[in-house]
């Protein structure tokens, strides 16, 4: 995206508008300020936790939304494709303060802590949903609550302000699924709004938002109740729908960006399942997500740093003198001679989706097969998924590289993964067409297609479609020994305390503690890390 014009889209409101808030439309005497709701990823107004207390401190309530220059230009991590499904929860969050007779959402634009702090300096207080974020958004919210006196609200079933929150946490999450949701009544309170000229239609036209994804859902609390509806009643073949990419595009429930932008509660979906659903694995499974849900988003929160370095300090810079700027532009491309590989990474940049089970593939083959940086292919991801949750890609990013020091690889097969999940070559064929006169059977190891069929086919291996970019074989293999030399020592790290809380397992310290002492091996992990260091600087690259 480009800039925006600041000829055309400066910072709004202005203070006058601001200003002008004191007197209410009708003319009556000044009944001075009330609160700011400033939306985030929070984009409803059932179940908000800061809309309600927002309510409940005061008779006038002004729900806000700021376009910040740092998530819309250049300098942002985000597709066109979310910023337009962004847009369209932000029309729909509009809809609905004005369905409940409210003067609607308040567009701003700029520096969040510019446009909040005018309203500041004309009494307004300003409360937000707490939020776990990293980067700049942590950055900006701990600015906020200093230099802004922003309430941030608490109220997403995350444990904060304990010493060791995973103490009992699973109790305290299930108890947060189990009690009422956050309520408000719009007749108790004036629902205001001020003019600013700034809307989603002149943001994307400013900073040039042109979306060329296809099969992107429209975003918004609508469209999300319908599929939730839709999904409930389609649960039972949940299980068997997940794994597949062709399966799963139906078959899951597709409320992962409703979830990420708020248009629903995690709690309220759980409850429209619990009650509406009928019991068997597909509703237990679903059910066990959402706890997953919160329990990478409490990662987070716990240690902010998973977006950026190793958890585990052993691993710290691991394939970083391997970094390959030609390897990582093949899987970016889905140009790595690996078809489920390449269809996977494809289907990605041209929608924005990919099913669970494929992202794991992806990420394996490039920090185990391709023995790139991780940063590099998680930072990817999150560029391109339509619901990129940093919470949930950065964790998953690292707990499936292997760079927290528990037991166990999840090394996937490429070739495996066709067989068991892509048998006809439904999917293959269809993000790499080049594929497809090749009988399915050849579509896992098209490199190994006799030369008879290639001619007969027309597909040259090497000119139609690459031959792997790496030897299979040989670099798993070498990623194993590698990996495999310093594990005891990264699993005994777990013992420090500080590195255990950082890894926030869901057994708390005493599990970090019980793997350090079963897998832990007795050298010095300094020596661990220095196995790891480099003399290049590519802090980037965690």
């Amino acid at each position: 995206m480009a800039p925006a014009d600041d000829a055309s889209l400066s910072t709004a409101p202005d203070a006058a508008a601001v200003r002008s808030l004191a007197v209410p439309s009708d003319g009556a005497a000044e009944t001075g300020p009330g609160t700011v709701v400033w939306h985030r990823t929070d984009l409803r107004i059932a179940d908000n936790p800061a809309l309600a207390a927002a309510a409940a401190a005061s008779d006038r309530v002004l729900p806000v939304f700021v376009f910040d220059p740092g998530f819309h230009d250049e300098r942002g991590a985000a597709c066109d494709a979310r910023i337009e499904f962004l847009h369209d929860c932000l029309r729909d969050l509009d809809r609905q303060y004005r369905d409940v007779g409210g003067a609607g959402l308040t567009y701003a634009h700029g520096d969040p802590l510019d446009v909040l702090g005018r309203f500041v300096d004309a009494g307004w207080d300003v409360v937000a949903g707490a939020t776990a974020t990293g980067r700049y958004g942590r950055r900006r919210d701990d600015r906020a609550r200093e230099e802004l006196g922003v309430r941030f609200v608490a109220g997403d079933g995350l444990v904060r302000d304990a010493d060791r929150p995973r103490d009992g946490w699973s109790d305290r999450v299930e108890s947060w699924f189990a009690s009422e949701p956050f309520d408000w009544d719009p007749r108790s309170v004036a629902v205001e709004r001020v003019e600013t000229g700034v809307d989603p239609d002149r943001v994307a036209g400013a900073y040039g938002v042109d979306s060329t994804k296809t099969r992107v859902p429209t975003g918004g609390r609508g469209p999300a109740r319908e599929k939730l509806d839709a999904f409930t009643e389609r649960i039972a073949g949940y299980p068997g729908s997940i794994s597949s990419p062709v399966d799963a595009r139906e078959g899951t429930s597709g409320l992962s960006p409703y979830l990420r932008f708020g248009c629903l509660s995690v709690r309220e979906v759980h409850r429209h399942v619990d009650e509406r659903a009928p019991d068997g694995r597909g509703k237990s499974m679903f059910v066990s997500r959402l706890f997953w849900n919160r329990h990478y988003t409490q990662k987070l929160l716990d240690w902010p740093g998973w977006l950026d370095e190793a958890v585990n300090p052993v691993y710290r810079g691991f394939n970083r003198d391997r970094h390959d700027p030609e390897l990582v532009a093949a899987w970016k491309r889905g140009e790595t001679g690996f078809p489920m590989v390449d269809a996977s990474m494809r289907c990605l940049r041209e929608t924005g989706w990919l099913n669970f089970r494929m992202r794991a593939l992806c990420a394996s083959v490039y920090f185990h097969v391709l023995q790139q940086p991780w940063r590099i292919g998680a930072d990817h991801f999150f560029e391109h998924l339509i619901d990129g949750d940093a919470a949930i890609n950065y964790t998953q990013w690292q707990s499936q590289c292997g760079l927290v020091g528990r037991p166990g690889l999840r090394l996937y097969d490429p070739r495996k993964q066709v067989r068991d999940q892509d048998p006809d070559g439904e999917f293959v064929t269809r993000w790499v067409p080049e594929l497809d006169p090749l009988p399915a059977a050849h579509l896992d190891a098209p490199e190994k297609t006799p030369l008879a069929v290639q001619r007969e086919t027309g597909v040259r291996i090497g000119e139609a479609y690459p031959y792997p970019v790496v030897d299979y074989e040989a670099a798993r293999s070498e990623f194993r020994d590698r990996y495999g030399a310093v594990h005891g020592a990264a699993a005994a790290r777990l013992a420090d305390e500080e590195i255990a809380r950082r890894a926030s397992l869901s057994g708390g310290l005493g599990a970090a503690r019980t793997i350090a002492a079963d897998h832990g091996d007795a050298r010095d992990p300094e020596e661990a890390d220095a196995a790891t260091a480099t003399q290049t600087d590519l802090a980037d690259f965690g």
